[in-house]
């Protein structure tokens, strides 16, 4: 097979197999409106989905809308506009418990943590006591929260108290280091990776945080979320989503040439930065198997311990029938 990996001829033999299925099962004229910001990395999964017509191929047509910002994409979603959208399931399970019917499908775990300047002396977070940090985003962070716990819990330390905090969007706050305003970053995974290659250090993942905190890093962040109506009155178009998004994580994971048509989305201006996104994509795709209720449940937990009701409203435990199980 000249050209083509055993993983994408797969994809391509998926494609020809649906055409054999009743057309009861598979109505190609059904459309999916699916609303993202411009430039998040799930557009690396929504362009291969479309590219390689994973959509099609699922019986389904996939639109995509793109939104300068969360906030607006999340308004277009409530008002109907949208079948559709990208976010974290904290969110979600907040409007849930305050009867906004949703449901979730688990789409990454991928998560950030702690970066400092490669010559920096610190080695734990509590080197960083009177320093100035960085955070992407504003104080309700998950990855802010989940260190804040860790240090509290694992370091006896008050990495709030103890620091001063400088929250701004993502790329304000990566070039605040590179300034060297500040002495350490928490931000979003990719913006990390682009650091990192840079010759910033990692001084704790959130990952490795969460493990210390019992938590399960397994535990998916961001999820498909779509309205619990559309997935009671069309289970097959939510499903052919669910079906989709694995077939193109199943290829990114495996094939280096998927990555090829992406290069001009990541917008990586070397060789290793290309790399290490590549990298932290794959490490971010969650298993193919139901999420963990009672993990979840804990991490739940945790975000209404530090971010209060602020941050989850009257989710105080996981919402019942919050993730959608599509198989």
């Amino acid at each position: 097979m000249t050209g083509f990996s055993m993983t994408r001829w797969l994809g391509r033999l998926i494609g020809v197999l649906a055409l054999c299925l009743p057309a009861q099962a598979l109505r190609a004229d059904q459309t999916l409106t699916l609303g993202t910001l411009k430039y998040g990395t799930v557009n690396w999964e929504l362009e291969t989905i479309r590219a390689e017509g994973f959509d099609h191929a699922r019986g389904f047509d996939l639109q995509v809308r793109g939104f300068a910002g969360e906030q607006a994409a999340r308004v277009a979603f409530l008002a109907g506009e949208l079948d559709a959208i990208v976010a974290d399931w904290i969110w979600a399970a907040r409007m849930r418990a305050a009867g906004t019917d949703l449901v979730v499908l688990p789409y990454s775990r991928a998560v950030g943590g702690v970066v400092v300047a490669g010559g920096s002396d610190a080695r734990d977070l509590r080197d960083l006591a009177g320093a100035r940090i960085g955070i992407a985003g504003g104080p309700l962070d998950k990855s802010w929260l989940i260190l804040r716990a860790y240090a509290a819990q694992s370091l006896d330390f008050d990495l709030a108290a103890s620091t001063t905090q400088v929250f701004g969007a993502p790329p304000l706050i990566s070039e605040a280091a590179r300034r060297g305003d500040t002495g350490a970053t928490i931000s979003f995974w990719h913006y990390l990776a682009r650091m990192q290659a840079e010759g910033f250090r990692s001084l704790i993942t959130v990952e490795t945080a969460a493990r210390a905190l019992g938590l399960d890093p397994q535990t998916p962040l961001l999820g498909y979320v779509v309205s619990g109506a559309l997935a009671r009155e069309n289970p097959r178009l939510v499903a052919a989503l669910a079906e989709a998004s694995r077939d193109a994580k199943t290829l990114l994971a495996s094939d280096d040439s998927a990555w090829e048509r992406l290069r001009p989305m990541m917008k990586a201006p070397d060789p290793g930065t290309f790399d290490a996104l590549r990298a932290g994509f794959r490490a971010g795709i969650p298993a193919d198997a139901p999420v963990d209720l009672a993990a979840a449940d804990r991490l739940l937990a945790v975000m209404a311990q530090y971010g209060g009701a602020a941050l989850v409203g009257q989710a105080d435990r996981l919402p019942d029938g919050l993730f959608l199980a599509t198989r």
